[in-house]
């Protein structure tokens, strides 16, 4: 996979041990361990942990749906990740599975452990969750993200009107699954009416790394256009609250230069940011 979109988990303090866990549960491996920033793959998908403080709490908004070929890979995964967790739904058999559960495991992170037909080589899933004043947004979403991103398509939409289960309280036209792709990564997402106690939050965001500044601005003036909203840091949240980084690689290139007094320049730099801007990182490396 190219991993230049891959999601970013918000912990407080446990990132590092949290990253050995899944890496165990799914067979990964950690890439880089230093006490802010985890990076690890699972599957050949890239994953990243900051251990950033108590701000956020993360929360079912973004699950991650865990695409297995057999029951005994269903069963494999969610002994580990419902130990010491919380079981959203029960491990059984339902109308769209013949074997799936919904956990929150003992980090927060919840998982969807789905026996079906994996969406291309992609095995683990984001799923976004349109709730309260987005609930009916999935569509919407969809379209605004493939509209930006290249390499991006909607794929299957199943609307709850044509849906399977009981699920006749939700409105007939909203969306019970879909799947979308965005520069080749893959998506689920949904709409939902409970009254959850909980949204999207920074907990869990999609970082995406960009080759140039022409990219970054087009990346970061379209996903907070139209009551979206630019944080710091490279940080933003769209116009449904889901939370982006926009990453130039110059700045990972920059950050890790051999001369600390150079990272730390750059470093320095980006932290006065809210946008990314890469001439001035390379400014900053240069003084």
């Amino acid at each position: 996979m190219k991993n230049n979109i891959f999601p970013c988990l918000w912990f407080d303090g446990t990132g590092n041990e949290a990253a050995r866990f899944y890496t165990d549960v799914f067979g990964g491996k950690v890439t880089a361990d230093t006490p802010v920033v985890i990076n690890f793959e699972l599957f050949d998908q890239k994953f990243m942990i900051l251990n950033a403080g108590p701000q956020f709490e993360k929360n079912a908004s973004v699950s991650f749906m865990v695409l297995c070929e057999t029951e005994e890979e269903v069963d494999k995964y969610w002994k580990p990740l419902s130990d010491g967790g919380i079981v959203l739904m029960e491990l059984g058999e339902y109308p769209w599975s013949k074997k799936y559960g919904w956990v929150r495991d003992k980090y927060g992170v919840t998982w969807q452990v789905y026996l079906g037909e994996k969406q291309g080589e992609q095995k683990i899933i984001p799923t976004l969750m349109f709730i309260h004043q987005n609930n009916g947004k999935a569509i919407e979403a969809m379209e605004l993200y493939t509209k930006i991103f290249p390499d991006s398509k909607i794929g299957s939409v199943l609307k709850y009107g044509d849906g399977v289960g009981n699920e006749t309280h939700e409105v007939p036209e909203n969306v019970q699954h879909a799947h979308f792709e965005i520069d080749g990564y893959s998506f689920f997402c949904m709409d939902n009416s409970y009254d959850h106690k909980f949204d999207f939050n920074e907990a869990i965001s999609i970082v995406v790394m960009t080759d140039d500044q022409e990219e970054t601005d087009h990346l970061w003036n379209s996903l907070i256009a139209d009551g979206g909203r630019a944080s710091m840091c490279g940080w933003l949240k769209d116009k449904f609250g889901v939370s982006w980084q926009i990453v130039p690689k110059k700045l990972i290139e920059l950050m890790n230069d051999s001369d600390p007094y150079k990272s730390q320049k750059v470093m320095q730099a980006m932290m006065t940011m809210q946008k990314i801007v890469i001439s001035d990182l390379e400014q900053a490396y240069q003084s």
